[in-house]
């Protein structure tokens, strides 16, 4: 049974899609899945932004075949790991916890990089391409170190 490890935004078209692409290229795929889903509910079924897949594809990943899907309850048990992109999406995610252990596997993913000050990766929907190459670059970097995890505690 692989590890499964869910990565969680707004609408699961920018940010959450291309931490799922990241995540999933730098782990052994018979042992670790990785999925995406958003606090809310407008794109379920849904290619990502066009821009996160062409963001995505510059870096030699295909995110082009994820369809959105929504944060429910039932993700508390179905995956190991919880991955949110900012504070406002853990604060929606936190609220469906069932109980105080599942709380625990919920963790920004900037925590990686920066322990215990809170930081969230941008929401680059409003904004030009430039933000999405941004918020590729942190989310990057933060899976280099969360992949080297999970590939020691779990491979």
């Amino acid at each position: 049974m692989p590890i499964k490890i869910v990565m969680v935004c707004l609408g699961n078209i920018c940010r959450s899609p291309l931490a799922e692409g990241i995540l999933a290229s730098k782990l052994p795929k018979d042992k670790f899945l990785v999925d995406s889903a958003g606090t809310g509910s407008w794109h379920i079924g849904k290619q990502p932004d066009h821009r996160s897949i062409a963001t995505a594809k510059k870096h030699g990943i295909d995110i082009s075949n994820q369809k959105g899907k929504h944060f429910t309850s039932d993700f508390f048990d179905e995956f190991d790991y919880i991955y949110v992109m900012d504070g406002s999406n853990y604060d929606n995610v936190i609220a469906l916890a069932p109980s105080d252990q599942q709380k625990e596997k919920v963790k920004l993913i900037l925590e990686e990089l920066f322990p215990g000050d809170n930081v969230d990766v941008p929401d680059p929907y409003y904004g030009l391409q430039n933000g999405f190459d941004m918020v590729y670059d942190m989310l990057d970097e933060a899976t280099d170190l969360l992949a080297k995890k999970l590939i020691a505690k779990h491979a």
